[in-house]
């Protein structure tokens, strides 16, 4: 029967339901028709109800190239409608708009955002429209995710050396070994050696492109940051302390947020082409720093002094390594 006969068919018997009147329907009645008289009927318009998304569409273009719904509209496979007459399409409707328009014109505009992409992709597969399927896969190029970034992780000491020593770039190295500890953590240690790790990826996102990046996890410390420029260090940020509580010794992990920020910031100063730092630079991150429960150490190369080269200066900051619980050495 022609398309429009199979609707009005359809209607007349949605008009007369089987079941008593005054019980409440737990869905749509749905009925099933074949359109085997769709080629005949040229531009004549087909109600599509995709997922709860309403379409109109031509059999024309729903018979245009091959795939599933030219089977659905040819009279190959059966079709199902609801009382009102529309053709019912079980799968989401977000981007049926993108499918009518590849079968009318051949071609289309891919939404932006590669998971929209990838969901395109997904209706092209179903409905069997080989050609959205191959543009679509065209434009996710090797069709997998592109890291943001590449952290290497250090597992020996020359190979630090190389890394840093070829990079052109500042670089940030994080140490973190917990196995390197022989007392017991104070309550809060973990969580704060868990807030030094995100913070160094947090760190290698917003500076990918810039900062080298580098992990370390067999090194001697439990926690420590460590900035380089131009292949030389500039400054540490040692994390960790021993602390006496009552009659024990206990490993405590700081989290220097502030610190760590100024420091990564300070190695961004030495992003610059020149072979070595320029001096004004080095004066301008060398002061010294004196915070409550930490200390820093200006280190000067060999032949120290008011006359020593700037460049060889390291910044060191530290964790005061022992205090005690009442100020007192222990014992007494």
């Amino acid at each position: 029967m022609s398309g429009d006969s199979c609707l009005q068919r359809l209607r007349s018997q949605a008009g007369s339901p089987s079941c008593p009147s005054g019980l409440p329907l737990a869905c749509p009645k749905t009925k099933t028709c074949s359109y085997r008289g769709a080629v005949g009927l040229g531009n004549k318009y087909v109600r599509l109800n995709v997922g709860g998304t309403l379409f109109y569409a031509t059999l024309q273009v729903l018979t245009k190239q091959d795939s599933m719904l030219k089977a659905m509209f040819s009279g190959k496979k059966e079709v199902f409608t609801d009382r009102e007459g529309w053709i019912l399409i079980d799968r989401s409707g977000k981007h049926f708009g993108s499918i009518l328009g590849y079968l009318r014109e051949g071609t289309v505009t891919l939404p932006k955002g590669r998971q929209a992409v990838l969901e395109l992709l997904a209706e092209a597969k179903y409905y069997l429209i080989q050609g959205l399927v191959e543009t679509c896969q065209n434009s996710l190029p090797d069709n997998e995710e592109q890291a943001l970034c590449v952290i290497p992780v250090v597992t020996s000491t020359k190979e630090e050396e190389r890394l840093i020593q070829a990079c052109t770039k500042p670089v940030v190295k994080l140490v973190y070994n917990r196995s390197n500890n022989k007392y017991s953590y104070t309550s809060n240690s973990d969580d704060n050696l868990l807030k030094n790790i995100e913070l160094f990826d947090r760190l290698s996102l917003s500076y990918n492109g810039r900062v080298l990046f580098i992990k370390d996890v067999l090194g001697d410390e439990i926690c420590c940051w460590s900035f380089y420029g131009q292949g030389r260090k500039l400054a540490e940020v040692c994390c960790t302390s021993i602390v006496y509580a009552t009659e024990k010794k206990q490993t405590k992990v700081e989290f220097p947020e502030a610190r760590i920020y100024e420091e990564t910031l300070n190695a961004l100063l030495y992003e610059t082409a020149l072979p070595v730092p320029d001096n004004s630079l080095l004066e301008a991150t060398r002061r010294r720093h004196a915070h409550c429960g930490s200390h820093s150490e200006d280190e000067e190369g060999p032949g120290g002094g008011p006359g020593a080269e700037l460049r060889e200066r390291v910044r060191r900051i530290h964790v005061k390594r022992y205090s005690t619980y009442d100020d007192r050495p222990l014992g007494h």
